[in-house]
């Protein structure tokens, strides 16, 4: 890559994102890997683990060559290696594989707005380490009989054409609602999926933070995903669609401060902003009217709960700035008074 070709602002944006993702998730999975004891899970969490500190070399180099300031990010001051286990093994292979596809929307993402040739392949190559973690977790689950599976519905026999506008309505309690179709009932059952590990989450960090604010934050959050959860739940079932039982995710009842607050509402806000992602998603591709309004005004809840994580972050400065453009107008007014 010639040396006058710069990092433009997405690939720098990008760059500093993956940086302080995997730097956080180095600390997590290296506490799982001193306590995990199942003889399947563990090797995948290795992987996992593996492929974040491959990661985080790498970026150093190429922030090291483009002369950008290596992120602070999170490193062994963020995370109590003594603490007593926190997570079941069964969470582990489930929060692997809802991470594996947190990353992969990620990288995925990185890529499109990436123009060099060497910021790209190494997003390309990053996106498919990502996929394979996702499989072997997958496959993980499916072995064990562990993995929330997305229901099941009568395979189409024949093919059909909207004939009335009535197939995108469901706003007027007076009319009948038609029954869901496979592309919605994928997306509301994955949010299922993507509640019960906030919620476990939540709860995980708000029995282990020693800061009330932070715990009221992710009771909150638990409250939250709980609700959404239910909504979601409710959608299907009121189509007589079963919810298939959820993995059973569980933490211990440990009280020990394990990972730094700065951590816990990090990670919280990076799960918040993968649900808003979802949710828009889901809302694009939901054509019942009912369902869309759903999703946005739950994205507005998410929305006001990822604001308090950051004026929590804010207040303790632990909110790291993301590279961004010069002021140029104070530049020049400073200028003047030199």
């Amino acid at each position: 890559m010639p040396k006058n070709v710069h990092l433009t602002s997405a690939e720098i944006g990008s760059l500093w994102t993956a940086y302080m993702n995997d730097s956080m998730s180095a600390c997590i999975l290296r506490f799982m890997l001193k306590h995990i004891s199942d003889p399947d899970i563990k090797p995948v969490v290795q992987y996992a683990y593996d492929l974040a500190t491959d990661h985080l070399k790498q970026l150093r180099t190429i922030f090291e060559n483009e002369s950008h300031a290596i992120p602070n990010g999170f490193g062994e001051q963020d995370v109590d290696m003594n603490a007593p286990w926190l997570f079941t093994d069964t969470f582990c292979i489930s929060y692997m594989r809802h991470m594996g596809k947190v990353g992969m929307l990620s990288y995925s993402g990185f890529v499109s707005m990436s123009d060099r040739e060497d910021i790209r392949t190494y997003f390309s190559q990053a996106l498919t380490e990502t996929n394979n973690l996702y499989n072997q977790a997958s496959n993980i689950e499916l072995e064990k009989g562990i993995a929330g599976r997305h229901p099941y519905i009568e395979v189409p026999k024949s093919t059909d054409y909207v004939d009335s506008k009535a197939y995108m309505s469901g706003l007027n309690p007076l009319s009948d609602q038609r029954p869901l179709n496979a592309v919605e009932i994928s997306h509301l059952y994955m949010n299922v999926l993507t509640n019960s590990i906030g919620m476990k989450l939540c709860i995980a960090f708000a029995q282990t933070s020693p800061r009330k604010e932070v715990q009221d934050f992710m009771l909150r959050g638990k409250d939250v995903s709980k609700k959404h959860a239910k909504i979601f739940t409710d959608k299907l079932l009121e189509d007589d669609i079963e919810v298939s039982s959820i993995p059973d995710v569980g933490v211990s009842d440990s009280t020990t401060p394990t990972f730094s607050d700065k951590l816990l509402v990090f990670h919280m806000s990076l799960l918040i902003s993968s649900g808003v992602g979802n949710y828009a998603t889901a809302a694009a591709a939901s054509q019942r009217s009912d369902i869309a309004t759903d999703y946005e005004r739950l994205s507005l809840e998410n929305a006001k709960l990822a604001k308090s994580g950051a004026d929590i972050m804010i207040k303790h400065q632990w909110l790291e700035q993301p590279p961004g453009a010069k002021n140029r107008e104070k530049l020049a007014k400073d200028k003047d008074k030199s």
